[in-house]
Parts: structure tokens; C-alpha cells; sequence
């Protein structure tokens, strides 16, 4: 197969996009050790659990029993002393471009974000190119239901042209470079840098606390909300990568399962007929508003002081997926 394969999607053809195979090289390399100490760094933080910080069970950099999700893991930092100071600057780099993004995220005013859009997957969607015009029909389908909208998109994408895929050069034109300006200067686009792995950003983004633009009210919506919104968690995430390498190698199964299950929303673009930048319908396969697991709650009678019993909420394999068999435990 090709050498490049094992670059992560979408492929980097590195010989054709810098100016001697020596560079080249150097930021293969770069790339491939990146995405080795990011999947096995960032994405161990536990972060999609507690966001703030999570408590482990080995010492920590910060000698007190915690974790920052915000910092370099143990993992993170044996990967890094154990590569040549070229590739140990890099890893610096990335986590502190991360690092810069979620405090970015944390302190900016203004609405906080309620819909995380995956700008690659969306813009390459159906395409075998970039598609600017199906990030802004996004963007505009979102703000129709309610929702704020932010879109994660890595650099190369941002540039008036650029590889993707071997041979083919892709230019944007006048109409497509507007887009990637008026996402910029209403703050809806938040641009990755090179080097860095765009998943990261929006996984992270869809767990994030925005403290100041949150000003402490909940973004999650009710099911009886009365504005007709989509029940669930916020932000929610726009995407349909199926993160297969993450959902094996990178979070315990259950934190992995309930983050999916009630974050992500997968999305469909009808075909266009003649003009790729024609209006299109979008339809969205809603994330779950509650996690499809056992599930229990007390149950108290009327002017009852004892302590309540237990209520547990089963789910069948062959009911309806809202259907479940309840079971209550006497005192």
C-alpha cells in the first residue's frame, strides 16, 4: 500500500506539499508521533466524565492525587523523554495548542456553544473534496433550530489552496475563501494548527465548560422545553466519523459508549442536482436524552420518613428501545 496510509484521515501527502523530502520527512515523522502521544495521551484525561478534574489512582505531576485534564498525562510525558528533542518540542507544542484552545473556550464571552460541527467530515462529506458550502448550510440549518454553532476545522483547509489527496490540488474559489472568512469574523470557526489533530479539539469542545459565556446556567434542554428544541445534552457534536480507533484503543468502554450515545448527532445532505453550492435539505439523526442502561431511582410513598426504596429501570433487548422493564425493591 501506500506509505502514507498510516497518516491519519484526511491522508497528508507530505513530498508534494513542502520544499525538499528532508522537511518532508521531518513532519511524517512529526504527524505520526503526534497522533501516537495524542490517542494515548488526551483521550485517557477521563475528561468526557468530570471536566474539571478527575481523581486517579497513581501519583500525578501534581503530587496531589489529581489530574488536570488540561495538562499532559503521566503517559503523555514517558512518550515525549522517551523521543529525540525534535519530536519531544512537538508533543509540547500540540498539548499546549490544546491546552490554548480549551482555556480559549473557557474565557471567551458571548453565547456559549451549543453545537460542535466536525468541519472536515462535514465539508468532505459525499464530495471527495471540500465543500464549503455544506459547512455554511450547516451552520445556517443549526442556527435555524436554536442552536449556537462553532466549527472545528484544521489549517489546511482554511489556505486558498491545498493537497488532498495525491496529485490533486483542490483551489478554493472567491465564493468558498468568503465563507471561511465570515465563519472567522462572526467567531463562529475556530482554525487547528498544523501539526495538530483536529478530533481532539471538537471531542474536547463538546465537553467543555465555557464558564464565563455559560455564566453558570445549564446548556443541557428539557424534553418539555417550549421552544421545540432537540432534547439532551449540549454542546452537541455534528459528525458522522465513526471513531473506531478511539471507541478501541482510547477510553473505557462505558465512558466511551455514553459520551457517543448522547453527544452525537449524525447528519444526511440530499444530493445537489447540478451545483454543488445549490440549498440542499439536511436531515440529523438525534444523540440520545437519556443513557440506554440499567437505571434506578428512590421511590417514596406520601408522608413516608423511612428511607425511600429502589426503583430499576431495565432495558429489554427485544422491546421497544424506550420501553423498559421496572423492578421495585422493597425495604
Amino acid at each position: 500500500g501506500n506509505e502514507y496510509d498510516v497518516l491519519p484521515y484526511p491522508k497528508f501527502y507530505l513530498d508534494y506539499e513542502y520544499e525538499s523530502k528532508e522537511l518532508a520527512q521531518k513532519d511524517k515523522a512529526t504527524v505520526q508521533f503526534n497522533r501516537l502521544v495524542l490517542m494515548n495521551g488526551f483521550r485517557r484525561l477521563q475528561a468526557l466524565e468530570t471536566i474539571a478534574h478527575h481523581q486517579v489512582k497513581r501519583n500525578t505531576p501534581h503530587g496531589n492525587g489529581k489530574a488536570n485534564p488540561l495538562k499532559p498525562t503521566i503517559l503523555l510525558q514517558t512518550l515525549s523523554n522517551n523521543n529525540n528533542n525534535n519530536n519531544k518540542a512537538d508533543a509540547d507544542y500540540a498539548g499546549k495548542e490544546l491546552k490554548r484552545f480549551a482555556q480559549w473556550l473557557d474565557d471567551r464571552e458571548g453565547d456559549p456553544f451549543t453545537a460542535i460541527v466536525d468541519g472536515a467530515n462535514v465539508a468532505y462529506y459525499g464530495m471527495g473534496k471540500v465543500n464549503f458550502y455544506q459547512l455554511k448550510m450547516m451552520v445556517k440549518a443549526l442556527e435555524y433550530m436554536g442552536e449556537t454553532p462553532l466549527v472545528i476545522l484544521p489549517q489546511k483547509y482554511s489556505q486558498e489552496k491545498f493537497y488532498i489527496r495525491q496529485g490533486y490540488v483542490q483551489k478554493l474559489t472567491s465564493e468558498e475563501l468568503d465563507i471561511v472568512k465570515n465563519l472567522t469574523e462572526t467567531g463562529q470557526l475556530y482554525i487547528v494548527p498544523q501539526r495538530c489533530l483536529d478530533d481532539y479539539y471538537w471531542m474536547l469542545a463538546s465537553v467543555s465548560n465555557q464558564t464565563t459565556s455559560r455564566k453558570g446556567l445549564p446548556l443541557d434542554i428539557h424534553p418539555d422545553n417550549k421552544h421545540g428544541r432537540w432534547p439532551g445534552l449540549r454542546p452537541m457534536l455534528i459528525t458522522n466519523d465513526r471513531m473506531r480507533d478511539h471507541k478501541l484503543e482510547l477510553l473505557e468502554p462505558r465512558l466511551f459508549r455514553r459520551w457517543y450515545s448522547s453527544h452525537i448527532i449524525k447528519y444526511n445532505f440530499s444530493p445537489f442536482i447540478e451545483d454543488t453550492s445549490e440549498e440542499r435539505d439536511i436531515t440529523f439523526s438525534t444523540a440520545d436524552f437519556f443513557s440506554r442502561e440499567i437505571q434506578g431511582n428512590p421511590v417514596t410513598q406520601n408522608n413516608d420518613t423511612k428511607p425511600p426504596s429502589m426503583a430499576w429501570h431495565i432495558p429489554v433487548s427485544d422491546w421497544d428501545e424506550n420501553d423498559r422493564l421496572c423492578v421495585r425493591i422493597p425495604r
